[in-house]
């Protein structure tokens, strides 16, 4: 082989095989992007769910765990709902979650469903869904998403809502 070109076809293979071999890494977590799609949809809102009796039940727990109660107003149609499901249940979010929070989706159907739990927890449903409300552990009312916080949770930043959550962990 030609001097020149023998040195030239190693340095091809060497840069090939490098670039091969950083292809076949698996990317590293994305932190701080967007919150992850949902391809598939799950049951988060069970049409016979009693949001009344899962919410006194989450505040009892509550209480024995010092934990918050956060609910999710939504329904199984709502792509953000289930994209901010994920995120509550993976990540560093998902880590506060598991900590510091019980979870209670309230189902609102088709906008005609749970209506007075809407209400009582100010939730304003014409701002859009997923909503959310946080309780303390007696059932008192600390926030409600009365702006349509969570409404395009599909745009949320990962690291707003663990900022979100570690603001209104108990502390």
């Amino acid at each position: 082989m030609n001097l020149l070109i023998r040195p030239l076809v190693i340095l091809a293979v060497a840069l090939l095989s490098s670039s091969a071999a950083l292809a076949q890494r698996p990317a590293p977590p994305n932190n701080d992007g967007v919150l992850e799609p949902v391809e598939g949809r799950k049951h988060l809102y069970p049409a016979d769910a009693d949001a009344k009796k899962e919410i006194a039940e989450a505040l009892t727990t509550a209480t024995a765990d010092k934990k918050r109660v956060l609910l999710i107003f939504g329904g199984n149609w709502c792509y953000d709902c289930h994209v901010l499901d994920r995120a509550l249940h993976e990540g560093t979010a998902g880590k506060i979650v598991k900590v510091s929070f019980l979870l209670v989706h309230v189902d609102i159907g088709e906008g005609d469903k749970n209506l007075d739990l809407a209400k009582l927890y100010r939730i304003p449903l014409e701002k859009g869904v997923p909503a959310v409300a946080i309780l303390d552990r007696k059932g008192k009312l600390l926030y409600s998403s009365g702006a349509g916080e969570f409404e395009a949770a599909r745009r949320m930043m990962k690291k707003d809502l663990a900022a979100f959550l570690m603001q209104w962990k108990q502390k």
